[in-house]
């Protein structure tokens, strides 16, 4: 059975360095026999504000609207709005499921930053009772992000941003961080550890690099 990849990109520009690699991947993944499916953000003007049109229908609290729980509510009676709907499907289907973008301030982009906040609702990523290896989404999750090497900084910093969500949420967290350091103009690129799901993927970024620079 084919094993069904989600990339969750977030950059604007096909042509940087963070779209080479995303092609690279797709084109990786398919030759191993995966499905490969993608939540391209920018492309897809993927809303990132959490706010009371995520929600159809009647609010649970009218008085006072709390985001968390008026999710939670509504995605127990299916009320969440078409475009949450169709993300959960896809993070449904996958088996592995890989974030890809650039570092802003340290961070993921506000952008990414939003899908977790309106996709991953209570109720279908996580419930407090179930976190961690006992997370509601039976997925793998890999974590590959770009940093562009113009000062040294700790990468460190990253880890609890994303790992502190998706750790409640995942079945598996794999090598969760593939760094790649660019200096601009240069031939350096360095990855750090291989992904055991697709152990042939790093080492062909690896071979490829001198053509995406």
């Amino acid at each position: 059975m084919r094993k069904k990849v989600l990339i969750v990109y977030a950059h604007q520009e096909p042509k940087s360095f963070n779209g080479s690699l995303l092609k690279i991947a797709v084109e990786e993944l398919s030759k191993q026999g995966c499905s490969v499916t993608m939540s391209d953000l920018y492309a897809m003007q993927f809303e990132p504000r959490a706010t009371r049109n995520d929600i159809v229908g009647h609010l649970h609290n009218s008085e006072a609207f709390n985001y968390g729980v008026e999710t939670w509510e509504a995605y127990k009676r299916g009320g969440l709005s078409k475009d949450l709907v169709e993300e959960q499907k896809k993070v449904q289907e996958a088996d592995l499921l890989i974030f890809q973008f650039p570092l802003f301030w340290f961070n993921m982009p506000a952008i990414l930053k939003g899908w977790m906040d309106r996709v991953l609702v209570q109720g279908f990523a996580y419930d407090l009772s179930k976190v961690y290896d006992g997370g509601l989404l039976q997925v793998c999750f890999w974590n590959c992000f770009i940093k562009v090497k113009t000062r040294s900084f700790s990468l460190t910093y990253l880890f609890p941003k994303t790992h502190s969500p998706l750790s409640n949420c995942m079945a598996s967290i794999l090598a969760s961080e593939l760094p790649l350091h660019v200096r601009s103009g240069k031939e350096e690129v360095t990855l750090s550890p291989r992904n055991p799901c697709c152990p042939g993927l790093p080492e062909y970024l690896l071979n490829r690099s001198g053509a995406l620079l």
